[in-house]
């Protein structure tokens, strides 16, 4: 049986939003890839509390992560999914349009996997996401092995 790949989409811009499902979609490599706008909503869904204690399932495969979010910033969620057992090695790929070099060295020291800044044109940004797709979903193993 083929193992259940799902992403946590962290995206507080409907627009970036809408382009990334819709390229997931396209490459078909997620069975399903869920959605939350802000960070706390974020640390919510991970740690089953708030909304989403009742959730069942696994983790996700990987979380795509914005660094700049609404209520908890995604550095700070970054911070938060380090510091438990429960999250700690799952993969997180801050997926940002900042620019910043502090942003990407504080993603990085604090345990980010990826850091890759989202292209402003159309075309590159969806080739970007699918190479994400595809790398995280497909190429990478987890840390608890081949399913």
């Amino acid at each position: 049986m083929a193992e259940q790949k799902t992403i946590l989409l962290v995206e507080d811009n409907a627009q970036d939003e809408k382009l990334i499902l819709r390229t997931l979609r396209k490459i078909n490599l997620a069975n399903d890839v869920f959605v939350v706008r802000d960070g706390q909503q974020a640390l919510d869904y991970l740690f089953r509390e708030g909304e989403f204690a009742g959730r069942g399932g696994d983790d996700p495969t990987v979380v795509m992560l914005d660094v700049n979010l609404p209520r908890v910033n995604g550095l700070e969620v970054l911070a938060r999914l380090r510091e438990r057992q429960s999250t700690h090695l799952l993969p997180i790929v801050m997926l940002t349009s900042s620019d910043e070099e502090t942003d990407r060295l504080r993603s990085y020291e604090g345990g980010a996997n990826s850091f890759v800044r989202k292209p402003l044109d159309f075309a590159e940004f969806a080739e970007t996401v699918a190479q994400l797709g595809v790398y995280w979903l497909a190429v990478n193993q987890s840390p608890e092995g081949p399913a």
